[in-house]
């Protein structure tokens, strides 16, 4: 038997307009889960970030919500758990990291209710560090997803690997990269797409594959997409001619029918790494291309935010401080999405300078806010008048940045 796994990613930047969001609601979201509910037997396993489900509820979307909730109470969905928004873990400090992953869970929680229960994570972008590793045995997660690239050794179809970090341990799924950009660049069809998992099981009498796709694949960026592909596969498998050869399952159902097989940590990657990324060390480089002057300035523009911020919690000692404190750091957390960068990522062909703009808008509006809790604070003048002296080199580096935007 084949075991296959289909997991989607639900993800919308905290800038996102809402004209754009309730047309993705219209041409992927709503569909894609009236698809999955004609079809009882189908099972997705879905990331969906905390920020997405929050603006879901926020712009009139709640049915959707509905919608996932009444099919993981079903047990056609599982959920994982990830960064509210969207934050490319590697690149940030552990602690933030954390607290993004709390946020997730707790955002999550409030609106999917008790059948929110992640046992797996997923990095946004598929984005793997050893120390993101560590982290999620520490919160005591289960397993990960990432991508196929990151796999150090024996391509696990009939084992699932295991990485141990000192006394602990975490599952390592591996993303099928081959098949998933086939499915998600409309290269393969449903009778394709069960030859190539007939096909890859060869002799192995049970084998397990895992598809990873951002979910607007379906309807959004593909027309119709969910019922030209997903929808036939499906029927395939319930009644159709791979109804005994290949069975949708969660990712948590693979580690539970497949024994565990200890295996070397994985490569530092995304799901958009190259062998020639890697080779350079260069393992985000949509996110922070060591040769990219305009992710340069944004994680130098980032790092004063860290900065203002973090002394701004130490420092705000009164009522108004608190609220100035407060704000900083809410917005600090919807300041770390990855669109900002990857919109930068000029070399790759995305630039996007609104794009660019909105998320340096919000690192402003925390250097802002962090600033005046340190102003209104107990503080000697002279330790005021240092950190401000943070705010102008901000300032500037902003500037360079959008003149980046306009020249180049």
């Amino acid at each position: 038997m084949i075991y296959w796994a289909p997991f989607l990613h639900l993800y919308q930047p905290p800038t996102q307009f809402h004209e754009v969001l309730k047309r993705i609601c219209d041409e992927s979201y709503r569909p894609l889960f009236k698809v999955l509910a004609a079809h009882p037997h189908a099972k997705l396993t879905i990331n969906i970030c905390g920020v997405l489900t929050e603006m879901l509820d926020d712009h009139g979307a709640s049915d959707v919500i509905a919608a996932i909730r009444r099919l993981a109470e079903r047990g056609q969905i599982e959920f994982v758990d990830s960064s509210k928004y969207h934050a490319i873990l590697p690149l940030i400090p552990p602690k933030e990291a954390q607290r993004q992953i709390e946020l997730n869970n707790s955002a999550n929680l409030r609106l999917f209710g008790e059948s929110y229960r992640p046992a797996g994570f997923f990095p946004p972008e598929m984005c793997y560090s050893d120390a993101v590793a560590e982290l999620l045995c520490d919160m005591d997660y289960k397993w990960m997803l990432i991508s196929g690239i990151a796999c150090p050794g024996e391509w696990p179809m009939d084992f699932v690997s295991e990485v141990s970090f000192g006394p602990s341990k975490i599952s390592v799924f591996y993303r099928d990269d081959i098949i998933s950009n086939k499915i998600s660049f409309r290269n393969l069809d449903a009778g394709g797409f069960i030859a190539e998992l007939i096909n890859l099981s060869g002799d192995k009498e049970d084998t397990y594959v895992i598809t990873a796709m951002d979910a607007e694949t379906f309807g959004h960026h593909i027309r119709d997409w969910e019922k030209l592909f997903l929808s036939e596969v499906f029927a395939m498998t319930e009644s159709g001619a791979a109804k005994d050869k290949v069975k949708i399952v969660s990712v948590s159902e693979v580690m539970e029918k497949f024994p565990a097989k200890e295996s070397r940590p994985p490569h530092p990657s995304s799901w958009s790494t190259t062998k020639e990324d890697m080779h350079h060390k260069n393992y985000y480089i949509l996110w922070k291309d060591h040769h990219n002057p305009v992710h340069e300035l944004q994680w130098e523009h980032l790092k004063i935010c860290f900065e203002l911020t973090g002394r701004a919690f130490d420092m705000a000692d009164k009522d108004a401080g608190r609220r100035f404190y407060e704000v900083a750091r809410a917005v600090l957390d919807k300041a770390l999405h990855s669109c900002q960068f990857w919109w930068a990522s000029r070399g790759r062909g995305m630039w996007d300078i609104n794009m660019i703009n909105r998320g340096l808008m919000l690192q402003e509006e925390v250097i802002l806010n962090a600033y005046k809790a340190i102003k209104s604070s107990d503080a000697s003048e002279q330790t005021k008048k240092r950190l401000y002296r943070k705010v102008p080199v901000a300032r500037d580096i902003a500037d360079k940045i959008r003149d980046k935007l306009l020249f180049m």
